[in-house]
């Protein structure tokens, strides 16, 4: 089963999003789609200083099975991008939710994280309906 960190929030798309101290917003894609996924081998990220509206697409990972797009969970500023994933694109694989994440916000309405985004529980049940 994967692994669903209580203190993130959750796209149905699969993105997960943190709140960090600084109210910015980390993103990256559940342990739930890396498995889907599998093997990951290239990932497109969005441009730093690209206004994303929650929803629009953000980036594209792509892996030995299919290529998937990524989704901006809320709206927000890109302020950075993991660039490590360019070179070793199979961490999405290995650690989806701290070295693995894709790129960071800075939101536009903090309140989106909590309107938006699925708790940890939700998403879960979310994930076993979809198997």
């Amino acid at each position: 089963m994967s692994q669903v960190l209580p203190k993130l929030r959750y796209a149905r798309s699969h993105e997960w999003a943190r709140v960090e101290d600084d109210g910015t917003v980390t993103v990256g894609i559940s342990d739930h789609a890396q498995e889907a996924l599998g093997d990951v081998v290239f990932v497109e990220l969005p441009d730093v200083g690209a206004d994303l509206g929650a929803g629009d697409d953000a980036g594209v990972v792509e892996s030995v099975k299919a290529a998937s797009d990524i989704y901006a969970p809320v709206s927000g500023k890109v302020i950075a991008v993991n660039s490590e994933l360019e070179d070793t694109p199979e961490t999405v694989n290995s650690d989806p939710y701290h070295d693995g994440w894709f790129f960071r916000l800075q939101p536009q309405d903090a309140a989106e994280v909590e309107s938006l985004l699925l708790d940890a529980e939700t998403y879960q049940q979310h994930c076993e309906e979809d198997a």
